[in-house]
Formats: structure tokens, sequence, C-alpha cells
């Protein structure tokens, strides 16, 4: 059964407005089901046919002959040549619009061959997970807190949720292939071990500020192959940093960026969680509805197929505000409590409008697991589905 996408007709738009565009994502986001489902008339390869990869690598030019656009390619990755017979191809054929739709699963290595080759001739759209809102819709099940928890363990891989199949055998599988097949492969990660070590400390620091020097300590690796390995999971859409924002604040505040998964279902299968009921009672339960905030808010900007402007906010005095979205010069501040009735009284508010003066402070919001927008006198409650003060 099709999961409709929220990226559906921003996607529409875009892919029309330049001679290429590319779909880039995690394995498993539906990138390639997407492009099929919006344009069922345009001719499908996929690369991930070792024979046709080595066609396209080694021969691009009669490749795209015989093909003959429009044209999706699908794991174009893997044929990285074909990047200038696509430029050359393009070059001659400069009125025409979405004459090739790629996809691409290893963005650390698609996006080289993008720049180097395509640069101003190919849109570039991501695609994540489903969304909460996307979930809510499908299922038509209002996303109360023990659904909103049910749907943070599972995560929002769609084939998962379509296919009504187990989380752990899933993510298992994932894993497997995946994050330690193409990701591995990619940093040419020697010692397995140590790589799952690291990606399981990871998703129990999700949600916290990056360091680098403790992964290494903890994992007894260099701070360098951490970077390394932390550079790959955020190129390939795995995990989020955020960084703080700086503005007119104050000079002393932390200047690390924090760590996110995108996904709660993979950071949840990571950190060893059996069970919703095991999330529930943990003490990472506060960070996990975090790094689902954080989720919602970046796909809510993908999916309309704008870059993410959100930062967070905290000082060498411990004030911190999880999430800040400039508008304009104004901000708005997001304060993320697992508490269907939270207390309006966010010190932290106070400490950034005293730094920026009251006029710039659009709104002041605490997003809750529960499904009543309400006022409490200065300060917005909002669910973390939608999250209406958002507009993107």
């Amino acid at each position: 059964m099709w999961i409709e996408r929220d990226i559906e007709r921003y996607l529409r738009e875009v892919s029309g407005e330049r001679p290429a565009c590319i779909l880039t994502g995690g394995r498993q986001t539906g990138k390639t089901s997407l492009l099929l489902r919006l344009f069922p008339d345009i001719q499908y390869v996929s690369l991930d046919i070792p024979s046709l990869a080595g066609e396209a690598e080694e021969s691009g030019e009669s490749f795209l002959k015989r093909l003959s656009p429009p044209l999706i390619i699908d794991e174009v990755q893997y044929a990285p040549g074909i990047f200038r017979y696509l430029k050359a191809d393009i070059d001659a054929n400069r009125k025409h619009r979405r004459r090739f739709l790629l996809t691409g699963s290893q963005k650390f290595s698609l996006m080289q061959g993008v720049t180097e080759s395509l640069a101003g001739r190919v849109s570039v759209v991501e695609l994540y997970t489903l969304s909460a809102g996307e979930l809510e819709r499908w299922s038509q099940t209002r996303a109360d807190p023990s659904v909103l928890l049910r749907w943070m363990f599972a995560g929002g891989y769609p084939e998962l949720h379509a296919g009504s199949l187990d989380p752990q055998r899933y993510y298992g599988d994932l894993v497997a292939t995946y994050l330690e097949r193409d990701v591995r492969q990619a940093l040419q990660v020697k010692n397995l071990r140590d790589y799952d070590r690291f990606l399981r400390l990871a998703a129990v620091r999700t949600g916290q500020l990056l360091s680098m020097n403790s992964f290494a300590s903890d994992l007894g690796i260099s701070p360098n192959t951490v970077k390394s390995w932390l550079s790959v999971l955020e190129a390939s859409g795995i995990v989020w940093l955020l960084e703080p924002y700086y503005g007119n604040l104050s000079k002393r505040i932390v200047k690390s960026p924090k760590l996110y998964f995108t996904d709660t279902g993979l950071a949840a299968y990571l950190a060893g969680f059996q069970s919703e009921e095991d999330l529930a009672q943990s003490p990472l339960l506060g960070a996990f509805f975090e790094t689902h905030v954080l989720g919602q808010m970046v796909r809510k900007y993908a999916n309309r197929c704008r870059r993410p402007a959100i930062y967070y906010f905290r000082d060498h005095h411990g004030h911190e505000v999880d999430f800040i979205v400039p508008v304009g010069g104004r901000l708005k501040l997001y304060e993320c409590k697992w508490s269907e009735d939270p207390s309006a009284d966010v010190p932290s508010f106070a400490v950034i409008e005293k730094a920026v003066g009251a006029k710039n402070i659009i709104s002041r919001s605490i997003i809750t697991p529960g499904r009543n927008p309400r006022r409490k006198g200065a300060v917005l409650i909002e669910d973390s589905v939608e999250i209406p003060s958002l507009k993107v």
C-alpha cells in the first residue's frame, strides 16, 4: 500500500525547473518508489545491477544514447564516470527540463560528482523517512502520546509500516546491509567491532553535545577517526549535527554541535531498546523525544525542498534552548518536554530575550507529545506532529 509523501508536490515542481534532479537520502527511505510513482512514463534503469553500472561507467555516451532520455537513473553513485556524459548531454539540450531524474543513497560519494560535473544544472532534493504527520494520515490514527511513543520506537521507514514488519529484524537487516556494507566500505573500516560500538555509542548520545575526544576515549580510537566516521553518517542522512546559534548573543556560548539521529527507530535499535516500554522507562526518553522533534522540523523543510535553518543555544552557565529558528533576523524559540501539561516557565527563554531584546523574539514554544495546542501566557504549547508555528 502506497504511503503518500508530503514531498510529492514539491518534487514535481523542483524536478521541472532544471535539466536534472537528484533525489538523495539513506537507503530504504523510498526514493525509487517515489520517482516511479510520480513519473511512470519516464524510462527507468538501476545501476545497482553491476553489468549496467559497468556499462554506464565505461561507455557512458553510448549508454545514454541507447536508453534515450528522459531517464530515471537509480543509484547513480555506482557509476561516477557517467556524470561527465550527463553534463555533455545536458549542455547539448539546455532547453530541456526534467531530462534526468537521479537517485543516490551514498551522498558522500554522490555529491562529489555533482559538484564537479553538474553544478548549476541540477536540483538536489533530500528524502527522509516518514514524518509523524505522514504516518498519522496514512494510518488514520491520531498520534496521542502512546501512539507517538510507538512510532518513535518503530521509526519511519516506509517498508516497515507498509509491510507491518518487526522493527528488530528490519533494523538488524538495515544495519548489516547499509551501515556495515556501504558506509563501512566507503570509510574502509577495518575493525567491524569498533565501528559497531561507535554506532551504538552514537545512538545513546542522540540529543547530546558532541565531543570527539569523549567518543575517542570511550572507544579507544583517534578523534580523527571519530570525525571521519561521523562525517559520513551525516552526509548519508543517518545523523544530523545541529550547530549553535551565534547571532548577536554573548560570546560565552558552547560552540560544539549537538548530535541527533534523523530516525528514532534506528537509534532505538542501536541503543538496545527491545520495545516501546523499554524506551518509555528509559532516562533517554527525553533525548529521544527531542530527537523526534528535530526530525519533524528537518522533514518539514526537506519535504518542501528547502534547507533547514535550525540551531540550538547553550551558554557556559547551563542555560539551553533546544531549537532556535531565525526568521528575518528575529527568532522563534522551541523547548521540548515529554509532558502533556508542562510548566510555561523556561528560564533560558528569558536569557535569550535579554541578550537580543524582546522585540526580536517572534515566539516562545514548548513542544509536547500531546495534541492540545494552546497558550500559557506568552508561551505556546505545541504538539510535535505538526508544530504550527514552524511555517516553512
